[in-house]
């Protein structure tokens, strides 16, 4: 499972991102954190809007949902995602034990 933070309006969760990768994917869980890989290249933002839109789109949410807290220009990096809930987001992932 996810380490997830929950809060009034959704869940605060750490991810480790994979940037210039083959393909965009959720490569699964790493030590509690959610690690991605995405094709888009680290710079000028370019690997954080695909995390966003490839989040948004495996969780059916808005990319409006997601906000990225800290690690703007780390690999590793802290996300809000409004409007879901821990056992939502672990359900969604195949993350359930």
């Amino acid at each position: 499972m996810l380490d997830i933070i929950s809060t009034n309006t959704g869940i605060v969760i750490s991810v480790k991102v994979q940037p210039g990768s083959g393909k965009n994917c959720i490569v699964g869980n790493l030590g509690g954190r959610l690690k991605l890989a995405v094709s888009a290249a680290p710079e000028k933002g370019k690997a954080n809007k695909a995390i966003i839109e490839l989040l948004a789109k495996t969780l059916h949410i808005h990319k409006s949902s997601i906000h990225i807290l800290s690690g703007e220009t780390s690999q590793d990096k802290k996300l809000r995602i409004e409007g879901i809930t821990p056992e939502n987001i672990n359900t969604m992932l195949n993350f359930n034990s």
